[in-house]
């Protein structure tokens, strides 16, 4: 095969692989924070692309509704901890995930509604005009994809690390009763952690929107994806799920390039399997050897 068609597999597995960085980046912010795989990550995804598009259409610019979009999908965020989550209270972790999962289902349903069911698509950022590089061709919007996704990974990485917040929030999750003692309200970090996830999926949604059409049910699969970068980087750092999501998306697009492209989404599924697997297996050796 040709240098060109490895690069462009490369470029195509970077660009893909970042979008799952940034929606695995949203399930390890709540997970780390309040133990809760937050499956209604991939519909903050789906809503930042969706709502774009609709302001977009009632005249505001671009610039504008990209940033509208991130505002609001936070607001949605913030609602869904303070209607579903927060009155669970002390509920199992298993019965918090389940009304994720519920919330899913409700806002995916909501969306079908309101936007139906036909696939709409965003104008690029900067047009459309291909760049050639090695003899490979690369969208502009490709480029806004990686960028966007370094800075949103460098900038959480300083807020969880540099910040009163982000000590705030890993004090939280460390030891909720000692973290109270100080002064820190556990369920105002869990606000804040769903809050920073619905952010960072709205970018995520705002920004691939431009390369693939945007639905009502695009966070079905991209949630799916984002959940196996966010496991693949054990839910515990940026950088984690950043590598995990940029393995993901490279082993997709050479699989696609150089096996069969019927065999994408297989590679999450077998990429999740590898990983429950591995954890599995170290907790059973942990086991023994207590």
């Amino acid at each position: 095969m040709a240098t060109w068609q490895l690069v462009q597999y490369l470029v195509t597995g970077i660009t893909v692989g970042s979008i799952y960085a940034i929606v695995g980046l949203g399930f390890t912010i709540i997970y780390s924070v309040t133990g809760i795989i937050n499956f209604a990550q991939g519909e903050f995804v789906m809503l930042g692309g969706m709502i774009a598009f609709s302001l977009i259409g009632l005249g505001f610019p671009m610039p504008v509704a990209l940033i509208l979009a991130v505002v609001l999908v936070t607001l949605v965020g913030i609602i869904f901890n303070l209607v579903a989550i927060r009155p669970a209270g002390r509920a199992s972790t298993i019965t918090l995930i389940i009304i994720t999962i519920g919330g899913a289902l409700f806002i995916r349903a909501v969306a079908g509604l309101y936007w139906g069911r036909d696939a709409v698509a965003l104008p690029p950022f900067t047009g459309d005009e291909s760049l050639s590089f090695l003899g490979a061709y690369i969208l502009p919007q490709s480029l806004w994809v990686i960028g966007i996704t370094a800075v949103l990974m460098v900038g959480v990485y300083l807020l969880l690390n540099r910040t009163l917040v982000g000590k705030a929030l890993k004090a939280a999750a460390i030891n909720r009763r000692a973290a109270a003692l100080v002064g820190i309200d556990a369920r105002m970090m869990s606000l804040v952690s769903f809050a920073l996830a619905a952010a960072t999926g709205a970018v995520a949604g705002v920004v691939i929107a431009p390369l693939s059409y945007a639905s009502y049910d695009m966070g079905i699969m991209l949630g799916l994806k984002g959940f196996v970068a966010a496991a693949m980087g054990g839910f515990t750092g940026v950088w984690g799920v950043f590598l995990g999501g940029l393995g993901l998306g490279l082993a997709e697009s050479l699989a696609a390039g150089y096996i069969s492209s019927s065999y994408k989404n297989a590679i999450a599924l077998i990429f999740l399997f590898a990983v429950l697997l591995i954890r599995s297996r170290r907790l059973m050796v942990g086991e023994e050897g207590a």
